[in-house]
Parts: structure tokens; C-alpha cells; sequence
């Protein structure tokens, strides 16, 4: 991807192509491999806060924003249209599907299916930190099959369906699409200043510890109603935001563009008139050296006669290469005289 290597989101890149399907794609992926109905029969929508969980974290998550800031250019209105279709699609299929977990309850070991559908969660959270794992771990849609034939138990069969399941089964799928139209909405502010990547790995986090509850409820342990999954959720999106990430790179290529302006050759009034003045002083340094060794040629001109007549070659413009000459010259009436012609005053090599 553009902005962050999603795993998730760049597996499904490679497949589908466009910002709109991808995105479709990963809000629909719960419903299509499975997590969603499994997550139903388990009975992790049995509490308001199982709901908000299970939308923000399954329906929602890092993905979705990965796709959304780092893939979608439309402008914000075209990205809030775009999630709203996704949703018109979404929400049915949800309700759907949770009003067939009565009938799929009635088929299975719940006690052993759990298990499975935790172990599912926690595929999903390895996968979503790194790709390596998605390597080694099976799909999520293997091992809720896998669940399925361990925990299957026809005896109990029945077709049934409950308005409860229906009920929060829509309200999960519409809490993941109204994360993703907050997302959409704010997108011009949190593009460039949210942190994918650091997202995306305490997203993983929380969904660890949404698996937790469910793998561990045969034990009777973190059996509570408090919202964990949502505050390591809350932590990262507070880890993650940058305000001051977008003004850091904007300063950061003003300053890389001024450096590259001297690099071309480019200078501005102030350079050029310091530069300037330094080229004058040279001129005038030179000009008194001129006038200083001329005087101790006319001191020993019996030492050196006919130096005044001999041609030197032409000079660059600016003075630097008349003054390197004269004290070059300088320098051989200092080594025939064995003084140093700069010994009173130091000043007159301005380089030195």
C-alpha cells in the first residue's frame, strides 16, 4: 500500500485492485471467511459492549483506515458515498447471518466451538501485526471449518431465529461502517498524521484481548462486562495520532527546497551582498599588498632588476587571483630579503 503495508489489506490488493473494492472487501471478509457468524453463536454480541467491539475491531479495525488514508484519493464526499454503499450491503448480510446463529447453535457444541472461535480472533490479530505469521497460521475460514466439524451435533437441530440476535447482529455491522464514515469524514486531518503501522499493531492488541474472554471462559477467568478491547483501542488511536506529524514534514521539505536552491546554484539578495562585500575587501586586501611589495621592490631593486617587466598572466576576475600572485610574489622578495612580508600585520591574508 501507498502509506503502510497493511498484510490484510495488501494481500486483498493484489487480488481485487481499486481503492473501493479493496475497501468493500475488507469489511465484508468477516461475513464471507466466517468470524462474524462464529463470533454470534459464541455469544460475543450478547452485551452492548460486545457490539461496539466487535464492529469497531472486526468490521472496522486497521484495516479499514489503512484503506481509507492511504489508498482513497477521492475528495470527502466521494469517500463518505463509497462507505455508505459498502454499508447498504453489509448491514443486510449481517442481519442475515446472525439471524441464523439460533439454528447453528442448535447444531453445535457451543463448549468446543468457542474455543475455535477464539483461536480464530487470535489468527486474525497475528496475522494483522505481522505478514510472517499469515504464513504459518491456516485461514480463519480453516479453522472455523474446523470448529464446525469438531464441535458439529445434529441431535439438536432446529430451525429458530431470535429478534436479539438480529438486533445486535445489525447494530455491529452498523457501528463498522459508522467507524468507517468518522474515518472518511476526518480524513484530510488524519492523513499524514496518524500513524498506520502503530495502529495497526495495538489493533492486534486488542484484538488478543478481545479472544481472551472467550478462550478463557471455561476457566471462568476475565468474565466482565468492562470494555478492555475498546481502551487498548483507545490507547493506540492516542499513540498514534501526530498533530504536529504534517507541520514536521512540511518544515522539513521548505528546508530540503532552500537547500536545494544553493545546490543549484541558486542565492538570495542577502548571500549575494555579503558575498559581495567579502569579493570588495579582498580587492581592497589586494590592492595594499600591491602597494606594500611594490615598496620593498623599489627597496631592493638591486637584487631584482627588471621584475617590473616581466609578464605575469592574465588574472580572473574578482581579485583573488591578483591578490594569490602578488603574494606569491611577495613570498620570493621575503625568501631573497629573509623577511616575512606579512610579519607586521597578519590581516593582509584575508584567508589565513
Amino acid at each position: 500500500m501507498s502509506v503502510s503495508k497493511h498484510p490484510v489489506a495488501l494481500q486483498l490488493e493484489q487480488r481485487v485492485g481499486g481503492a473501493t473494492k479493496l475497501l468493500a472487501t475488507v469489511m465484508a471478509l468477516p461475513l464471507v471467511d466466517g468470524i462474524f457468524a462464529a463470533l454470534v453463536v459464541a455469544g460475543v454480541l450478547a452485551s452492548p459492549v460486545g457490539v461496539i467491539e466487535t464492529g469497531i475491531l472486526i468490521f472496522g479495525g486497521s484495516a479499514t483506515i489503512a484503506v481509507i488514508l492511504a489508498e482513497m484519493d477521492g475528495s470527502r464526499r466521494e469517500m463518505v458515498v463509497s462507505v455508505l454503499i459498502i454499508g447498504a450491503i453489509i448491514i443486510p448480510v449481517a442481519a442475515v447471518e446472525a439471524a441464523l446463529a439460533p439454528t447453528l447453535r442448535g447444531l453445535l457444541d457451543l463448549a468446543i466451538f468457542e474455543r475455535f472461535a477464539g483461536l480464530v480472533i487470535l489468527s486474525i490479530a497475528a496475522r494483522t501485526a505481522s505478514a510472517e505469521f499469515g504464513r504459518y497460521l491456516p485461514g480463519p475460514a480453516v479453522i472455523i471449518g474446523l470448529g464446525l466439524v469438531a464441535s458439529l451435533d445434529p441431535t439438536g437441530f432446529a430451525i429458530e431465529t431470535s429478534t436479539e440476535y438480529v438486533l445486535n447482529g445489525t447494530a455491529a455491522a452498523a457501528v463498522g461502517v459508522g467507524f468507517a464514515l468518522v474515518v472518511a469524514v476526518l480524513s484530510p486531518h488524519l492523513r499524514g498524521r496518524v500513524d498506520i503501522d502503530r495502529f495497526r499493531f495495538g489493533s492486534s492488541v486488542a484484538l488478543g484481548v478481545l479472544a481472551l474472554p472467550i478462550l478463557l471462559r471455561p476457566f471462568g477467568m476475565m468474565q466482565t462486562e468492562v470494555p478492555v478491547a475498546l481502551a487498548v483501542l483507545a490507547v493506540t488511536a492516542l499513540f498514534a495520532y501526530d498533530p504536529n506529524a504534517e507541520h514536521a514534514t512540511a518544515a522539513q521539505s521548505t528546508g530540503g527546497g532552500a537547500t536545494a536552491a544553493v545546490g543549484d546554484g541558486g542565492h538570495s539578495d542577502a548571500g549575494g551582498d555579503e558575498y559581495g562585500a567579502d569579493a570588495d575587501d579582498v580587492d581592497r586586501d589586494g590592492e595594499d599588498d600591491v602597494r606594500d611589495d611594490g615598496t620593498r621592490e623599489d627597496d631592493d631593486e638591486d637584487e631584482h632588476t627588471g621584475s617590473d617587466d616581466e609578464p605575469t598572466d592574465a588574472p580572473y576576475p574578482g581579485g583573488l587571483v591578483d591578490e594569490h600572485v602578488d603574494v606569491v610574489a611577495g613570498n620570493e622578495s621575503a625568501d631573497a630579503d629573509g623577511d616575512d612580508p606579512f610579519a607586521d600585520d597578519d590581516s593582509r591574508a584575508p584567508w589565513m
